[in-house]
């Protein structure tokens, strides 16, 4: 791990079935719970169609522009399942079965079984590396700074377990989380103020609603221990002064 680098990166989910809402996703957070854990930020989440000119020019500006790019879907046996030859195109490379894609697949699928449209899990990007896939056996892959995952959120996990250790990973965000014990619109000004003089660290508030009626959680975010605690200080200052504002 670089101390000093930080890795970014950005989720590509592939699917009309999750723009028609008819598949609600369930990978994205997980992937950026695993990111964060790690020491890589997510920067950015982005859906796109099963339509290939649309996905190879996504995957082309997400991954000039950030360290990793991770996708799911579209890497399955049927006819919309276009990821892998997006990819391909994306990168210019030409795309086939690959030996080891193949064996992995007979493992499961035996004879007959392992008919055409099984055999399409198989075709894999020139000069794109395996990622083992313990879940199902079919496996993602990696070429570039891309990592291809399934869409099955069980099978996405565990392309992703495998991959993991591979990964360059930087420094990680610490965070921590105050109960405000008042309404967002009360806390807005002054939290402002605080965050300009700590431009290192990230402060959000998160309204909520409860049987106790509005309430507002804070959540600093930051890299140093000292500048995490430094502004933690001033948000609780300012939050009692606050408590007393309000209940003059």
């Amino acid at each position: 791990m670089d101390n000093s680098k930080i890795v970014t990166a950005a989720v590509l989910l592939i699917g009309d079935e999750i723009l028609s809402g008819r598949t609600k996703d369930a990978n994205s957070g997980w992937i950026a719970e695993r990111l964060t854990e790690m020491g890589i930020d997510l920067k950015e989440i982005r859906v796109v169609p099963d339509d290939e000119p649309v996905i190879v020019d996504a995957l082309n500006a997400l991954r000039a522009r950030y360290t990793y790019i991770f996708t799911t879907g579209g890497i399955g046996p049927t006819h919309d399942d276009i990821t892998a030859d997006a990819v391909a195109k994306a990168f210019g490379v030409g795309i086939d079965y690959h030996p080891e894609a193949v064996a992995a697949l007979r493992e499961i699928f035996h004879g007959d079984r392992l008919n055409e449209a099984r055999l399409r899990m198989a075709r894999i990007p020139f000069t794109a590396d395996l990622i083992v896939n313990e879940a199902s056996k079919a496996p993602g892959f990696r070429i570039g700074n891309v990592h291809v995952l399934a869409g099955v959120p069980k099978v996405m996990q565990s392309m992703f377990r495998a991959v993991a250790p591979l990964l360059e990973t930087g420094p990680k965000m610490l965070s921590e989380t105050i109960l405000a014990n008042a309404k967002e619109g009360d806390v807005g000004t002054p939290l402002g103020e605080i965050q300009k003089r700590h431009p290192d660290v990230s402060i959000g508030s998160y309204p909520f609603q409860d049987e106790k009626g509005y309430n507002t959680n804070l959540v600093i975010r930051s890299r140093s221990a000292d500048a995490l605690a430094a502004a933690r200080a001033e948000v609780e200052t300012m939050l009692e002064h606050v408590k007393v504002t309000v209940s003059a």
